[in-house]
């Protein structure tokens, strides 16, 4: 009966290994969906603070400036991803109401990550 006990530690231990790549699997899973999560809310209040003033900003309403597009419409007009290198560098705008923002490489993927979340279907 040796056999049998090596067969079944051996199944016992792929299935631990199994169910301990599952786990690490959904820790990593739950820890990206956090991060990502966490990388929106920051653009949301990045957005809000530097922006908010005359657009809209979030999945319904009005901007308070009628120039102003509202946030959750800028893929109908151009690719989110687009305008990375715009908000790093420094958004300049044929409008002339609108300030020249400047932000730093994390910030300017939690805005587009943020305006990625809010866009109209």
């Amino acid at each position: 009966m040796p056999s049998f006990s090596v067969a079944r530690r051996a199944r016992t231990a792929l299935l631990a290994g199994l169910l301990g790549s599952i786990a690490l699997f959904s820790f990593a899973a739950t820890g990206a969906r956090a991060a990502d999560k966490t990388l929106v809310d920051k653009g949301e209040v990045l957005v809000r603070d530097n922006c908010s003033r005359c657009h809209a900003i979030g999945k319904e309403g009005d901007s308070p400036h009628p120039e102003a597009p509202p946030f959750r419409t800028l893929s109908s007009r151009y690719p989110i991803e687009d305008l990375a290198e715009s908000l790093a560098e420094g958004i300049v705008s044929g409008h002339p109401d609108m300030p020249i923002f400047v932000f730093n490489p994390h910030d300017v993927e939690a805005v587009i990550e943020y305006l990625q979340s809010i866009q109209a279907q």
